[in-house]
């Protein structure tokens, strides 16, 4: 099945080979079961600037700067452009209430998959569109081993957000300067995925929220998941398929 997933990906992004070098891992939603609290830091925040923002809005916008949703949807509502600063100040409002909930688990499976990652040779790096530095201490502080610094691709490392692919090529670049049929995408949201598939990776959806599976494939999903789990269950098929 994964070989012939594989052969599909090699036919559509005209490569001659797969052979990974690096797993490249979206952060909330992916290492963290964190979207239930985002979803309501969202919704809070967003209330108090009389935006209409729902926790699906909260899943189906994930990935992208948050600078970036809050102009978006600042200009649907309300007809204006704000400047980037005004956006960030709002944007700050939602990171302060996120900061006061619970802290959020690390999934199931995500220590095991790295730990077979890097018995496999390969780097590992997390590409988020999140610039809080405190979140970005936790990666270090939980990965320690895995992960370094400047592995990590943060919203201050690119002036285009997902679903633009520049995130994952800064991702691709950062690990190694690899090629991208040289990097696995592991992500749980729509437009995450479309930005691994836009930068030609290998791009694994892990849906751990409540979207349909179809929003992750037909967005450019090589693979659908349910759980991290499931990946650590086929990482030697994986293997096994690489050229």
């Amino acid at each position: 099945m994964i070989k012939d997933l594989i052969s599909a990906y090699k036919q559509q992004h005209g490569y001659a080979k797969f052979a990974p070098r690096c797993v490249l891992f979206d952060m909330d939603g992916v290492l963290y079961n964190s979207m239930p609290n985002h979803a309501v830091a969202w919704q809070e925040a967003m209330k108090q600037f009389d935006i209409h923002f729902t926790a699906a809005d909260s899943y189906a916008t994930e990935g992208a700067r948050g600078v970036d949703t809050i102009r978006k949807y600042v200009l649907q509502q309300k007809g204006k452009e704000i400047p980037p600063e005004e956006a960030q100040r709002m944007y700050d409002v939602k990171t302060d209430i996120f900061h006061r909930m619970p802290v959020a688990k690390i999934f199931p499976g995500v220590i095991e998959i790295m730990q077979k990652i890097k018995a496999a040779g390969m780097t590992i790096g997390v590409v988020t569109g999140s610039g809080q530095h405190p979140l970005i201490k936790r990666l270090l502080t939980d990965f320690d081993g895995f992960l370094t610094e400047d592995h990590i691709v943060t919203a201050y490392d690119v002036e285009r957000g997902k679903p633009n692919p520049d995130p994952y090529l800064m991702g691709l670049l950062k690990t190694g300067n690899y090629e991208p049929w040289q990097g696995i995408v592991v992500e749980n949201a729509p437009l995450g995925v479309r930005a691994g598939s836009a930068a030609g990776c290998f791009t694994i959806g892990v849906n751990s929220g409540p979207l349909p599976d179809a929003a992750l494939a037909d967005n450019g999903a090589d693979i659908v998941l349910g759980k991290m789990t499931e990946l650590c269950d086929m990482w030697g098929e994986i293997l096994e398929a690489v050229d």
